[in-house]
């Protein structure tokens, strides 16, 4: 009887953590203005990503265009408001040529922060080394994908049908 109790109580807790695990969405609109001093940088920039609350797993893509210069670096950072900088909370990889997607792994805090609204990402250039472009992320409310996909190619227009020949 005991280990029946045991046995349903343990398939109970695995329900609730399972049914708390949630895929949510963000995204971010980066732009020199929103840097912490702005800048004056024509650069603009866009995130998409998604975070698996059960593996704590942060997928997501950032591309970013008209920077005064190659982008030298770019992070997340938090726990901060839009009007407040903070520290690193994780690099975005090595090769940041546009689009770069990669993933991430959050501890319990920096997820934590981020659901609450409290993070950013932004790109650095040798011009502006403090950021040149910034966005605060947002959550979706929307199914957003991760990527967004290629343009679908049209189908090949099919040749034309000869013409009948017209009779007199």
């Amino acid at each position: 009887m005991l280990r029946r109790a045991l046995i349903a109580s343990a398939f109970t807790i695995g329900l609730i953590g399972s049914a708390s695990a949630a895929t949510l969405h963000y995204q971010a609109t980066l732009n020199g203005k929103s840097e912490v001093p702005a800048t004056t940088s024509p650069g603009t920039g866009e995130l998409l990503a998604t975070l698996d609350t059960a593996t704590k797993t942060l997928t997501y893509t950032l591309t970013f265009q008209g920077l005064t210069g190659p982008a030298t670096a770019a992070h997340f950072h938090g726990p901060a408001a839009a009007s407040a900088a903070a520290g690193v909370a994780v690099a975005i990889g090595k090769d940041l040529a546009s689009p770069v997607t990669a993933k991430a792994t959050l501890t319990a805090a920096q997820m934590k922060d981020l659901v609450a609204g409290k993070w950013y990402v932004n790109v650095h250039t040798a011009a502006n080394k403090g950021g040149e472009i910034r966005g605060q992320l947002v959550k979706v409310t929307d199914a957003a994908p991760v990527a967004k996909p290629a343009p679908a190619k049209p189908a090949p227009a099919a040749p034309a049908a000869p013409a009948a020949p017209m009779k007199h």
